[in-house]
């Protein structure tokens, strides 16, 4: 019987857990799923038979090395800095790891000590980054395979609110990690645009946007994601002109994002003292020239530059920013501030739905023609535990997961999933799920 390690079991867990548990009767698997509160894991395992939920403190290495040497197989759910920790010892102990996250220069150094052990470290293998990468690459590919040459490559992603739930004047909610939405485009954004080399600071992310149809879905918006250039050559696009990937949102955010970027709400570098005194109308007022707070309407308007009649205002009005509300937190810095009253306001309620939107636009020239083709991918939630960003994350894990302990993937190493063995079956399972791409 082959044994599979899940350390960590948070929100985008559920789906993941699910597929491997359905799937361990035909496969003769068993599940452990390991997490710093034990009820949280419990409620992943249910009723099947064919797991455990144990609790584990990622820092306790004795039992951490004890479910890593009984398994063959670990997925790692942990948060990206933590993930090395499981690394070392999957090295050690000789067993495959498998994350979702973004490859690290940390990671990518165990590649050759990898290779001697005969294991596989796949990274990169969620919804962004993972789906974007096997439905990129198998477009790029199956192109290139019939003479195309590559002249443009742009892919867009985003997590939302289902269009049915979407009832506020921001039209967004949070539907996976807030401290990342808040923190977002605090990175100068590098990318290629008609050959030429273009740089974003980290002021301008949300005010330079693009307009992204997607099907009869509609218009979207999206922002400079902080690195494009990083893509190419694992990508194979050197002849690309044109290279973005960028993040959705819907029409209008980016513009009300701005100007709590501007007024300095998003800022994670400094603590705000005696912050849990501090009234968010108050921590408005202290950014702006007032004497006292009577004046804070006015001159936000005038910072601003907005009406205090206009949209704009009207959403930062809705979001509670000016009311006398205490912040409640110790030693917060303006972001996490921020952060306390959107969860608030951006909170999915009881029954309601996440949607996931993503784009590819790619460019090439075949017998002297110039050609397009376009596809997307949209999948809405089927209830608050299976979200449509818990589905897209762990559903790809999990298949990578049957492919690796049924020996159909034979790359070792330090990977992220970027060739044919891994893009063909993992998307041929996804669109068994309904996760499957639109072409034009």
């Amino acid at each position: 019987m082959k044994k599979i390690l899940v350390i960590g079991a948070g929100l985008s867990s559920g789906y993941l857990i699910n597929y491997l548990l359905k799937q361990a009767n035909k496969e003769k698997w068993f599940v452990t799923v390991a997490d710093a509160v034990i009820e949280t894991a419990t409620q992943k395992i249910g009723k099947s038979k064919f797991g455990k939920a144990v609790e584990l403190d990622i820092n306790n290495s004795n039992l951490r090395k004890e479910l890593i040497q009984e398994a063959d197989i670990v997925v790692s759910l942990l948060p990206p800095t933590l993930h090395f920790i499981a690394a070392k010892d999957c090295l050690t102990l000789k067993k495959h790891l498998v994350t979702a996250s973004y490859l690290t220069e940390e990671m990518r150094s165990l590649h050759p000590a990898a290779l001697k052990a005969n294991v596989l470290f796949l990274n990169e293998i969620g919804l962004d980054p993972g789906i974007d990468h096997l439905s990129a690459m198998q477009m790029i590919q199956n192109i290139q395979a019939k003479g195309g040459v590559i002249t443009g490559f742009e892919s867009y992603c985003g997590g939302l609110v289902a269009p049915e739930f979407d009832d506020n004047p921001w039209n967004y909610k949070f539907t996976w990690n807030p401290k990342n939405v808040v923190l977002a485009g605090q990175a100068t954004a590098r990318y290629i645009d008609d050959g030429l080399l273009k740089f974003i600071p980290p002021n301008r992310i949300f005010t330079q946007v693009k307009n992204v149809k997607v099907g009869k879905h509609g218009m979207f918006e999206s922002y400079a994601n902080r690195d494009s250039l990083s893509y190419i050559e694992p990508y194979g696009i050197g002849s690309a002109q044109t290279v973005l990937r960028g993040t959705l949102r819907r029409k209008g955010f980016c513009e009300a994002w701005n100007c709590l970027v501007k007024l300095g709400l998003t800022d994670n570098s400094y603590t705000l003292p005696h912050s849990e005194q501090l009234t968010y109308r108050a921590l408005v007022a202290a950014f702006l020239n007032v004497k006292n707070e009577a004046e804070t309407e006015q001159k936000l308007s005038e910072f601003l530059a907005i009406s205090k009649t206009g949209k704009l205002f009207k959403k930062i009005i809705w979001l509670g920013l000016l009311e006398p509300k205490s912040i409640g937190l110790k030693n917060a810095t303006p972001a996490e501030a921020l952060q306390k009253l959107l969860q608030e306001k951006w909170k999915l309620q009881a029954g309601e739905l996440d949607q996931i939107v993503m784009k590819h636009e790619i460019t090439y020239t075949l017998k002297g023609k110039s050609l397009q083709e376009h596809a997307y991918l949209v999948v809405n939630g089927e209830n608050q535990q299976l979200t449509a960003m818990a589905k897209t994350v762990g559903l790809p894990m999990g298949i990578a997961v049957k492919l690796i302990l049924q020996g159909k993937i034979k790359s070792r190493g330090v990977q992220i999933p970027l060739n044919r063995e891994f893009y063909e079956p993992i998307l041929a399972e996804l669109t068994k799920y309904g996760v499957q791409f639109v072409h034009q």
